[in-house]
C-alpha cells in the first residue's frame, strides 16, 4: 500500500504538539547552577599536610599530568643522644588539567589521603597553560569538596574506633581506684538522719551533736627513757695519801 502524501509531515507535527503541552525540564545554566551527586568529578583538590611526597600518584597516572619536585631536611633528634632523621619537604605538586582523563587512579592510589575529588567543574581557561594548577590553586580546591557521607546506622564500628575503645576500657578496669580517707563516697545525710537535699549540697556541718565526737588533738610522742650511762673508775693519786682524821 502506497503512503498517503503528508502524512510523514502529519507524525512530525504530532510530536511537536505533545513536547509543547508537556512541562520543560531544561536548566537554564549557568543562571540555575545543576544539581550534581557528591561524587562528582569535577576537579582534584590537593591536602598538602598529608601528602608525604611517595610519588605513587605521579607514577600511577596513564597521562603523566602530575608534576612533583621536593627535597630532603634533615631534623634534629628528639631526645638527647638520638639520631637525626630526614623527611621529604614538598616543593611542587601540580596537575595539568589539559592532558587529565579523570580516571581517578591518583585518588585511589594515594594512602595517606592527600587527594580527593571535588564536584566543581567551572574552571575554563582562555589559555591552555592556565590548565596546570599549582598547589596553591589545588590546595584551594579543598575547600570544595563535600564531607564524606555518613555511615550506615547498621554498619560495623571502625577496626580503629573498637581497638581503641577496649584498649581505654582495659585499662579502667585494671588501675586501681583510690580509697577515699575522707569518706566523701559515703552517702551524706543531713541532721536528722535524712538524705542532703539540693537546698544543702555540702552535707551537715560538724556540730556538737556530731556522733562522731570531736576529734582528738595530736599529743606529741613522750620522750623514750634512757638507760643512766655508768662513768668509768677513776685511778688514785700516786704518792702517800694523809689519814682521814690528821689535818695538815
Amino acid at each position: 500500500m502506497a503512503p498517503i502524501p503528508g502524512s510523514g509531515l502529519a507524525k512530525g507535527l504530532a510530536v511537536t504538539l505533545r513536547t509543547m503541552t508537556k512541562k520543560t525540564v531544561t536548566e537554564q545554566y549557568p543562571d540555575t547552577q545543576p544539581d550534581l551527586p557528591p561524587r562528582t568529578r569535577g576537579v582534584i583538590g590537593l591536602f598538602e599536610e598529608n601528602c608525604t611526597v611517595c610519588m605513587l600518584c605521579a607514577r600511577e597516572c596513564p597521562d603523566w599530568c602530575i608534576y612533583i619536585d621536593s627535597h630532603k631536611e634533615t631534623v634534629p633528634a628528639a631526645t638527647p643522644g638520638g639520631r637525626e632523621r630526614s623527611r621529604n619537604v614538598l616543593d611542587r605538586f601540580a596537575i595539568d588539567f589539559s592532558l587529565c582523563m579523570y580516571c581517578g587512579i591518583c585518588i585511589e592510589v594515594c594512602p595517606f589521603d592527600a587527594l580527593f575529588w571535588s564536584p566543581e567543574f567551572e574552571y575554563a581557561e582562555t589559555d591552555i597553560r592556565d590548565l596546570t594548577h599549582e598547589r596553591d590553586k589545588l590546595r584551594e580546591w579543598m575547600w570544595t569538596v563535600p564531607a564524606p557521607p555518613a555511615l550506615d546506622p547498621g554498619a560495623e564500628e571502625p577496626k580503629e574506633i573498637a581497638a581503641a575503645r577496649k584498649t581505654a576500657e582495659k585499662l579502667a578496669t585494671t588501675q586501681p581506684t583510690p580509697a577515699d580517707p575522707t569518706g566523701s563516697n559515703a552517702e551524706p545525710t543531713g541532721p536528722a538522719g535524712s538524705k542532703a537535699g539540693p537546698t544543702d549540697p555540702a552535707g551537715p556541718k560538724p556540730g556538737p551533736t556530731d556522733q562522731a565526737g570531736p576529734k582528738p588533738e595530736p599529743t606529741e610522742p613522750r620522750p623514750r627513757p634512757t638507760e643512766p650511762r655508768t662513768q668509768p673508775p677513776t685511778e688514785p693519786p700516786a704518792g702517800p695519801t694523809a689519814p682521814e682524821g690528821d689535818a695538815p
